[in-house]
């Protein structure tokens, strides 16, 4: 049972932050030292010897990465600043920097306060830091940057600040200047202060030494870029740049405040360095958060649509106002079962009471209240107003639901996910597998909005789609270690899209006499494309009653079950407009599967009239390469249909920018590594859909006809 000290904080002492980045840049290494140095934890987990709090799951301790976001709680006193020797209370998301599992950022994003983004001091900005970046500019999530590895070969502080500006069109607040680099790193001068923070002797890195001088042979840069901070920072206060200009020094005092207003209002990025593996330089970065990142308090209300009128709502993010909130994530805990993360945005809740789930329209009973540290739970009465915390108990709630209260109902801003991009046939090994297999995707689809399943008709193979190889390799893995559930597994197939070009009507007819009762279904319908990623709209047209209304809907259940499977080569037909505009029945021999069939029909038909091709994921690709082999890559990318979007320089290395098909990059690593002799890298994520050249999709309908699937 959680301590009472622990659980009633004041609003204005909670951070719920999130650590973002590329892959490797040192996220779960610095959660790590933040546990250490909050005294969360009393031993600095390692993910080389596998034994970090935060990576719990045994695939990421074998294999070093992060694949699932992990809440914990913290409490810190800072040193220095605005809260100086007030105890706060954070509570912390760890995300994963693998594109494959960028579901797991988006919602974390979607409930934090705040993010600290970790930099790699010699890569700089990379692409995946571009892409968390985004997600969290969509969420309006104000950040601070660490650059961290500040002791790695290459390590360059202010180009990687630089990067920051060219690369995210941030507006970057330098904070303290580095003492030494590489291996000559030690520790930081604090600009606003003058201070010399200095790690030594202490090999754990609790221990520090704060000196009130700076470095002799650093004071003219700390002068020059105190003063451009000073500047920056009065820029976005009106009263403290008239002081300014003044000729007056605003005290420290004022410029935290101002900065702290700064940064909520997302106007500047405070940068911070150190290396989180030697255990410098994150306990500044502690205060910073405290002093400059917003409290629930700070961000007056959330929005939202009452369901019953559609009318837009706010609710304070207070305690005594009525209870909303949102469930972020779901999780299958083998001890306690079904796990929601839940940000209570306003109100309280309390365990064994009922809930309205918003999305859905139905009571929830919560079971119990859970604070968690990674997988590990602490049992608890009540959740407030700014808390995250688990519900145990919540049957038909799923990612992106809302809860609140019954009387007084609202629906929050839903959380939006990337479509799949890559599929695998998977089909189980014997026929007690085949029992479990069910049971153990639909739970793994209820954790990762990004992973979909479904089943082929034709061939009684279940298709399992998601963003990547590594996410799907992460499933099967999991079917088998925590459901038990043996399968064979086909080759990565490219999930394509099928889309129309112009507009095309159709007639589906279907009328069957046999003895007694016979079947009749009759239909009009109008095929339209839409713009892309604006979805499926049904449209009823019908006047003067030519169809009767129940089978209206008979016939948008057709047209949704025939687009859903395709009509050219067994992919879902997207972003199309439906409208029924005509039709006739029987008395006697009309009935809802009659019009279904109909409907599928004239679809089928549409469709091929109104010039249906293939669209295939195009993948924004990042290659790092040897500048001696820039020119093969070139080459070789430009035989894979890539469109070359540009390169950049950066110390020895060539980085190139391109657009590519993802069928074109099948074993495309064994291929970038013969071509450079192991010595290049790449990067890739999902980027847009675009039509496929009408050669390969004639190539593909006649693989098809010829062995019955596509490859």
């Amino acid at each position: 049972m959680a301590d009472v000290k622990s659980r009633i904080y004041p609003l204005d002492r909670i951070r719920n932050i999130g650590i973002i980045a590329h892959i490797d840049a040192g996220k779960t290494t610095t959660t790590e030292r933040i546990l250490f140095y909050t005294g969360r934890t009393y031993k600095i987990g390692d993910i080389d010897e596998g034994n970090t709090q935060m990576d719990w799951m045994e695939q990421e301790k074998e294999r070093g990465i992060t694949i699932v976001s992990a809440a914990t709680t913290a409490f810190w006193t800072p040193k220095t600043g605005i809260f100086k020797d007030h105890e706060h209370r954070f509570n912390i998301i760890d995300t994963p920097g693998h594109v494959d599992f960028t579901a797991e950022v988006e919602r974390s994003l979607r409930v934090l306060d705040g993010g600290v983004t970790v930099l790699d001091a010699e890569e700089g900005v990379q692409s995946q830091s571009e892409t968390v970046w985004r997600q969290a500019d969509k969420y309006n999530v104000p950040r601070i940057c660490f650059v961290n590895k500040m002791d790695k070969l290459g390590a360059n502080f202010l180009q990687t600040v630089q990067s920051v500006e060219d690369r995210l069109g941030a507006n970057p607040a330098i904070m303290v200047l580095p003492i030494g680099a590489e291996n000559t790193y030690i520790g930081n001068v604090d600009l606003l202060t003058r201070q010399s923070f200095i790690w030594g002797s202490d090999e754990l890195g609790a221990k520090y030494e704060v000196k009130d001088e700076v470095p002799e042979d650093m004071q003219a840069q700390v002068e020059e870029y105190r003063s451009k901070l000073v500047e920056k920072i009065a820029e976005t206060d009106d009263i403290l740049l008239e002081k300014y200009l003044g000729g007056e020094e605003p005290t420290v005092e004022e410029l935290r405040k101002a900065l702290r207003a700064a940064v909520i209002a997302y106007k500047l990025v405070p940068m911070y360095a150190g290396t989180s593996l030697r255990n410098k330089g994150v306990q500044p970065l502690l205060d910073a958060i405290v002093d400059y990142l917003p409290s629930p308090q700070d961000l007056a209300d959330v929005t939202g649509i009452n369901p019953k009128t559609g009318v837009e709502e706010r609710r304070k993010l207070t305690p005594d106002e009525d209870f909303s909130g949102l469930a972020f994530k779901i999780q299958n805990d083998p001890h306690v079962g079904k796990l929601a993360y839940f940000r209570v945005y306003s109100g309280k809740l309390a365990a064994g009471s009922y809930v309205y789930n918003a999305n859905k329209g139905v009571k929830e009973r919560i079971g119990r209240l859970l604070l968690m540290h990674a997988n590990d739970r602490e049992e608890i009465k009540e959740a407030y107003a700014g808390e995250i915390v688990a519900i145990v108990g919540l049957k038909d709630t799923i990612t992106g639901d809302t809860l609140c209260d019954e009387a007084k109902p609202i629906v929050l801003e839903q959380i939006t996910f990337p479509e799949p991009v890559i599929s695998l046939a998977i089909e189980p090994k014997t026929k007690s597998d085949q029992e479990k297999l069910g049971y153990s995707l639909k739970r793994l689809q209820e954790e990762d909005p990004t992973f979909t399943v479904k089943s082929n008709p034709e061939t009684g193979q279940t298709i399992i789609s998601g963003i990547g190889e590594l996410q799907l390799e992460i499933m099967v893995d999991r079917m088998k270690r925590e459901f038990g559930v043996e399968a064979n597994v086909g080759a990565p197939q490219v999930a394509y899209k099928e889309a129309i070009s112009q507009m095309a009507e159709a007639e589906g007819k279907y009328i069957k006499q046999s003895g007694g009762r016979g079947q009749y279904g009759h239909c009009f319908l109008r095929l339209e494309p839409k713009p892309r990623g604006e979805g499926y709209e049904f449209v009823n047209a019908i006047k003067g009653g030519a169809i009767p209304a129940e089978f209206v809907k008979a016939v948008e259940k057709g047209v949704k079950e025939t687009l859903d499977n395709g009509v050219l080569l067994g992919f879902p037909l997207i972003d199309v407009k439906v409208t029924c505009y005509d039709g006739s029945y029987h008395d006697v021999d009309s009935s809802e599967i009659a019009f279904k069939i109909a409907a599928s029909q004239a679809i089928q038909i549409g469709a091929k009239k109104a010039g249906l091709t293939l669209l295939e994921p195009i993948m924004k690709v990042e290659v790092t390469t040897p500048s001696e082999y820039m020119g093969e890559v070139m080459g070789d990318l430009s035989s894979k249909r890539a469109q070359i979007s540009g390169n950049e320089e950066r110390k020895n290395a060539t980085i190139i920018l391109a657009q590519v098909p993802l069928s074109e990059l099948s074993g495309y690593a064994t291929q970038l590594r013969s071509l450079t002799k192991g010595r290049a890298s790449y990067y890739m994520e999902p980027s847009h859909y675009e039509y496929v050249p009408k050669n390969i999709v004639d190539g593909l309908v006649a693989k098809s006809t010829f062995t019955g699937r596509v490859e």
